[in-house]
């Protein structure tokens, strides 16, 4: 008589073969409501700040969808989610981004200070004034 070989031990399976399992990504954050008015801030949970290596105060990038970003400074907020992000309207409107839309968080490291702005007057804000605007 042969000795029997014992079969090969079988690969796990996921909980639903219809449903591939995916990767979540750790920087990859849903949109919430922020508290505050502050155009420049965004508030994440501390245990999310400590994964993605952040502190409060640092410049993070932040991308949004049809490759819009822009830079914001990150504060904690400890009645928030691991998985959400509080940003206000102007923030979301810049990203092109609505509540429950989802983000990625990058670190930015030092942002350099601007040497020159131009401070230009919108065609709706000046709609009816007459004369010079620049001799004021």
């Amino acid at each position: 008589m042969a000795a029997e070989e014992p079969a090969p031990p079988a690969a796990p399976v996921p909980a639903d073969p219809a449903k591939p399992q995916k990767k979540r990504s750790p920087n990859r954050l849903v949109v919430e409501e922020a508290l505050n008015d502050d155009n420049s801030v965004i508030s994440l949970s501390q245990a999310k700040m400590e994964e993605l290596n952040l502190f409060r105060g640092d410049n993070v990038l932040i991308k949004g969808k049809k490759r819009k970003d822009t830079v914001c400074i990150v504060l904690a907020d400890e009645n928030l989610d691991d998985s959400k992000i509080r940003m206000n309207k102007v923030v979301r409107k810049n990203l092109r981004v609505r509540l429950g839309d989802i983000i990625s968080v990058h670190a930015c490291g030092d942002v350099p200070y601007g040497k020159r702005i131009h401070v230009l007057p919108l065609d709706d804000t000046i709609e009816g004034i007459t004369g010079n605007l620049f001799d004021t």
